[in-house]
């Protein structure tokens, strides 16, 4: 059982239930072997840039999508100063895996320069 798998396990049922729904998605849409624990959170990336994770919050579990404030779908709620998107879920039945299969696909075009963000002194730049 890999890390992302053992994360879920940890939740109340319902909770866990969703960690690997969305899980379960991401790998169909993303390689498997790009997803590990970062910062105690499942996430997902490509070449060095985190794209999607998801993590327990108070109001149920958040999907976020590191560049989600530049996809075209609606649906994901901005979050913090740069552009990240996010969607919280409280059970599998509000899951609805044609607009995460979207996002998903709009994670893997648009990608944001979060891998070196230190070095650009705080500046984001779009990944051609």
């Amino acid at each position: 059982m890999s890390e992302i798998s053992e994360y879920s396990l940890h939740l109340e049922k319902g909770l866990g239930e969703v960690c690997e729904t969305l899980r379960l998605l991401i790998e169909r849409h993303l390689a498997a072997d790009t997803g590990k624990l970062y910062h105690g959170a499942p996430v997902w990336f490509s070449d060095g840039n985190p794209i999607v994770g998801y993590s327990l919050k108070k109001n149920g579990i958040a999907l976020l999508f590191w560049s989600g404030q530049s996809f075209e779908g609606i649906g994901l709620i901005a979050v913090g100063k740069f552009k990240a998107a996010e969607i919280s879920y409280k059970n599998v039945g509000e899951i609805d895996a044609e607009k995460v299969a979207l996002w998903l696909m709009e994670a893997r075009s648009v990608i944001w320069n979060y891998k070196d963000l230190r070095h650009n002194e705080g500046v984001l730049s779009l990944l051609e």
